[in-house]
């Protein structure tokens, strides 16, 4: 049988830190390699929560009102006329966090005897949380406070966590941004925004772990953008990989094939392009098509597709965290993980 892994993308709809990475660990266990602490209570919504605190931030005063209840429904900030924006200034809440679960963690990890299990810490890329929070102008303006406060806190949570932690970043903007870019400025574009965020790993300190997850949004379970195939997904890979820094080791990219509340097509032509994705070795793809709402059938015929287009087994994962699932949902597509790491489709579906 392959022996092949699970990736957890990062939250997971469960009340506490500690039932989401036991629910984990008793579904996946000897699959995972990380394990996020499940982005539960106000991070369940990725950064909505990061964004929600800058409506008290001194040098910044509120441009556009939002309710998230859609993509085009987002509070938007602005930088207030005299006042420069500083990381310094910037809580983005991850270390806050980290000290409040980390314990935890620790202790399922100690449960399962599983002391080569590394704690997973989701981040935002920088032009995310800047894009994000000051529109595409304020962004280019002021993304370099942006990266400042990421790497603070990257700084910070390697000490609370150690350096085993390894931080995947995420990049649903990048990805969006090149799938609906024309075809003849996509390998351009791929370049450029692959380079904004090597750099920002080549600022973590030496040896910090690095995965990278590429999305196409998951904001309310709806998706910020589809594609028509995957070419998107190998130039921005191709470029992640090829631009970043050695020294700050990239582990693991996770790609979206299914798109929040859309499965993952069985159409050949779609995955196509994958022929052409080009990782080192040692950096592992997680394939992101786990979904409850797709025959089990269907779901071994995609991992067959990308297996045999890629020449190596996949990582199973779903497209994105599942925080905005229902709990019976989460735990129907970790179910399903677990079986799709396994060869074949066992008689009890």
């Amino acid at each position: 049988m392959t022996a092949r892994q699970a990736h957890l993308v990062g939250s997971l709809p469960f009340p506490t830190a500690r039932q989401a990475m036991s629910t984990a660990m008793d579904l996946l266990g000897p699959r995972l390699r990380s394990l996020p602490d499940g982005e539960t209570g106000d991070r369940r919504n990725w950064i909505q929560f990061i964004v929600e605190q800058l409506r008290a931030h001194p040098d910044l005063e509120l441009a556009r009102e939002g309710d998230w209840s859609d993509y085009d429904s987002t509070p938007r900030f602005r930088v207030r006329c005299g006042r420069r924006l500083f990381g310094a200034t910037l809580d983005l809440g991850h270390v806050a966090a980290v000290r409040e679960t980390f314990p935890a963690f620790e202790k399922v990890r100690h449960e399962a005897v599983r002391s080569d299990l590394a704690f997973q810490q989701g981040i935002p890329s920088d032009l995310d949380l800047a894009l994000f929070s000051l529109g595409l102008r304020g962004a280019l303006r002021n993304r370099r406070a942006f990266t400042e406060a990421t790497l603070i806190e990257i700084r910070q949570i390697v000490a609370l966590s150690g350096p085993d932690t390894l931080f995947q970043v995420e990049m649903p903007a990048e990805l969006v941004l090149l799938a609906r870019a024309p075809s003849r400025i996509r390998t351009s574009l791929a370049r450029l925004l692959a380079h904004g965020v090597a750099r920002m790993a080549a600022g973590a300190p030496m040896g910090t772990r690095f995965a990278v997850h590429l999305c196409l949004g998951d904001m309310n379970n709806r998706a910020l953008g589809l594609m028509d195939d995957v070419l998107p997904i190998v130039l921005l890979a191709n470029d992640l990989t090829a631009r970043w820094p050695a020294d700050r080791p990239l582990e693991l990219v996770h790609v979206p094939f299914a798109a929040a509340d859309h499965p993952a097509t069985t159409d050949p032509r779609f995955y196509a392009p994958l022929e052409r994705i080009s990782l080192p070795e040692h950096v592992r793809l997680a394939a992101g098509f786990v979904h409850e709402a797709q025959p089990m059938e269907d779901q071994f015929r995609i991992r067959s597709m990308v297996e045999d287009l890629i020449g190596r087994p996949v990582v199973i994962s779903s497209a994105c965290g599942l925080g905005r699932r229902t709990e019976d949902a989460a735990r129907e597509i970790l179910h399903r993980t677990a079986q799709l790491c396994a060869d074949e489709l066992t008689p009890s579906w």
